[in-house]
């Protein structure tokens, strides 16, 4: 196994250039930099974790505290996750996994222990009762998500206020004149996770803006409870030709609810989605839809700690805009 010392012979500098390069702590030339890293490259030298910690005054960890409710989407979670572990090891630095049940209590093991560098926390309600701790923690933290107040805090998610007024904006101008959407399980209203709020609050301005009727319902994912809600819209709004759906592991079922009701998606209602892409390319038919880039967030709250670590300024808010990508499950009424 490699050590320092191997690493400065092959590099030509002393072990002291070799570990101010790895810490930062000094200027180094771009030249002997790049020997020093060439030389790890073919040693396959590895830092001593503990070592490394005691030297930075740092444990090179980032705490992610991740949901484990019902009424969430665990794939899309899942995704979330391996971002973060991904791109945390790009800044040489582990992930501590914990779990939304241990709420305050996770956040003081943080702050009271050497436990973790930072944090990324998730599953974020709109009067979170983590917020308070989490203003005066005294570590640099990143919230997935937006309360109702981000005062203080570092925010970074889909504007999905902007998704939701995208499937509007985007039957309207296929020429649907009403539009209904299909939004989470009951119990993530009642929790007041923003996503959910804010992605209703975007759907029913686009429909004022552009003049369209409907409504939001939320929808439990069962096939019973789906059915009933295909029901109910269709009873509710005879001229509904178009369903926006923010309700991934719904979608499937509610195809299969309108195919029971003689309606079929494209030709008897357009069906437009807010989710993952691999969900969409896999329905049949294939959905238009507005992808979640959990890949992006993930990434880029980690970029966020990094450069709270480093000292350097970062927004207070990060808004990442949606992209709707259309596939086969939405066309014009007048040709339906």
């Amino acid at each position: 196994m490699a050590t320092i010392g191997d690493v400065a012979k092959q590099a030509g500098v002393s072990p002291s250039t070799v570990s101010y390069v790895l810490s930062g702590k000094r200027t180094i030339s771009e030249e002997t930099r790049t020997r020093v890293l060439a030389a790890i490259e073919v040693l396959g030298y590895h830092p001593h974790a503990g070592a490394r910690a005691l030297a930075s005054n740092r444990s090179n960890v980032i705490a992610l505290i991740m949901p484990l409710y019902t009424g969430l989407y665990v794939p899309i979670l899942m995704q979330f996750v391996i971002s973060v572990v991904t791109a945390a090891r790009r800044f040489d630095h582990d992930v501590l996994l914990l779990t939304q049940d241990e709420g305050e209590k996770g956040l003081e093991r943080v702050a009271a222990s050497s436990l973790a560098d930072g944090l990324i926390v998730m599953d974020i309600e709109e009067h979170d009762p983590r917020l308070p701790r989490l203003r005066t923690l005294g570590r640099p933290s990143v919230l997935i998500g937006f309360p109702a107040d981000g005062t203080g805090l570092t925010c970074i998610d889909l504007d999905f206020a902007a998704a939701g007024a995208a499937c509007v904006d985007h039957l309207a101008d296929l020429g649907h004149r009403c539009v209904a959407l299909v939004g989470s399980p009951p119990e993530v209203y009642e929790r007041g996770l923003g996503f959910a709020r804010r992605t209703a609050d975007g759907f029913h301005e686009a429909l004022r803006r552009r003049g369209l009727s409907g409504s939001t319902v939320p929808c439990e994912p069962s096939p019973d409870a789906v059915q009933a809600v295909a029901e109910s819209l269709l009873a509710r709004h005879p001229d509904l030709t178009g369903v926006v759906v923010h309700n991934e592991p719904a979608v499937p079922l509610l195809l299969d609810a309108f195919a029971a009701l003689g309606r079929s998606v494209p030709h008897d209602v357009s069906v437009v989605a807010i989710g993952p892409d691999d969900l969409a390319e896999r329905s049949k038919p294939r959905l238009t839809s507005v992808g979640i880039p959990a890949e992006e967030i993930g990434r880029r709250a980690v970029e966020l700690v990094a450069a709270k670590l480093d000292g350097r300024p970062v927004p207070d808010a990060t808004l990442v805009e949606p992209l709707l990508i259309p596939r086969d499950s939405a066309g014009p009424p007048d040709l339906l």
